[in-house]
């Protein structure tokens, strides 16, 4: 199992909207967006090198230097096959 954490979302969309409409969303949002992206090309290149499996993006799951952090609040917030 791979854990990934992307800590620069709202720079992302920043650069990619602009500093006006970064600062009219929510960090929440930018989050979810650079991981829906994420989520589909990574399936994309995957499936394409023959690899099978699932992905999933994952709210109240932390990862802090070498520990897993787990928040009550636990939920799959998208989930895909591949």
């Amino acid at each position: 199992m791979l854990v990934l954490k992307i800590s620069n979302a709202p720079e992302v969309v920043a650069s990619k909207l602009g500093k006006f409409l970064e600062a009219l969303t929510p960090d929440s949002f930018d989050q979810a967006t650079i991981e829906d992206v994420l989520i589909k090309e990574l399936i994309k290149n995957l499936a394409a090198e023959g690899l099978k499996g699932e992905v999933a993006a994952v709210k109240g799951l932390d990862l802090q230097d070498s520990k897993l952090v787990i928040e009550e609040t636990l939920h799959v917030r998208r989930h895909q096959q591949f």
